[in-house]
């Protein structure tokens, strides 16, 4: 499925949902995520001209998948809710239905993948013993480490990861199988969700409909995802030289 630009005398664009002639069985293919993803501004428009209203209840799903699923990460999140708020500068969307909208979403999606996590988790780690590899990676052991992990810093974790793509998936189901207490989750969850919508659609709001921007949209888009990873990279390369200091002072012991 694709959309059609057609200009008329007067200048202006309009979007037709058109099919390919070999597209009667459509299959999704990893191009055409990508080609969505750099290219939001374009279709985004192209959906809201085309369905009206209903690009609300997409741009809903798409945020409550993206957080509430452990399957869907691959999703759009920063730049999606970026496109959002240079969307809503012009007028195609409206701001005071988007923003609210889509930090509700975030906020159930994670509320729902932190139930997820705290109803699987106990029931997956539970070996209490080291004899097999299943019960070395399924040691109730790591649970509890969880459970400790996100008691001490939790609130910390699901707020700074809510900025990371990917990370924030899991985030909020590790917290639930760690048994992170749902009142302190709840708390931060708001928090980061709140927070998220409004730093990335605001920027969007901004400065997405500055020219240089506009012109350039596929590298502001590759910007932002590789500046929302720079924490994650660094928190793994600060984890992996504390393990091997560790390591170190361990053998010299």
């Amino acid at each position: 499925m694709g959309y059609n630009v057609d200009h008329s005398p007067d200048g202006t664009e309009s979007y037709n949902r058109g099919w390919n002639a070999s597209s009667e069985i459509v299959e999704p293919h990893m191009h055409d995520l990508i080609d969505f993803v750099f290219h939001l501004d374009t279709h985004l428009r192209a959906i809201a001209l085309q369905f009206g209203p209903w690009i609300y209840g997409l741009l809903f799903l798409i945020v409550f998948s993206e957080t509430g699923l452990v399957v869907t990460p691959f999703l759009p999140g920063d730049s999606l809710l970026f496109t959002c708020g240079a969307l809503a500068a012009t007028g195609i969307l409206d701001i005071r239905i988007v923003a609210p909208l889509l930090a509700l979403a975030a906020v159930l999606g994670d509320t729902t993948n932190y139930s997820i996590g705290h109803f699987v988790g106990p029931r997956v780690f539970r070996a209490e013993d080291q004899k097999s590899f299943w019960h070395r990676m399924l040691n109730r052991r790591h649970l509890m480490e969880a459970h400790a992990f996100f008691e001490k810093h939790g609130g910390k974790a699901v707020v700074l990861g809510q900025f990371m793509p990917i990370i924030r998936t899991f985030v909020p189901f590790v917290a639930g199988c760690g048994s992170m207490t749902y009142p302190k989750f709840a708390f931060y969850n708001l928090v980061a969700a709140v927070s998220w919508v409004t730093v990335c659609m605001g920027a969007g709001y901004a400065f997405g409909n500055m020219p240089a921007v506009k012109a350039h949209f596929e590298l502001v888009i590759v910007g932002i995802v590789l500046v929302s990873l720079i924490p994650a990279t660094w928190g793994a390369i600060f984890s992996r030289h504390g393990r091997a200091a560790e390591e170190v002072d361990g053998t010299a012991d």
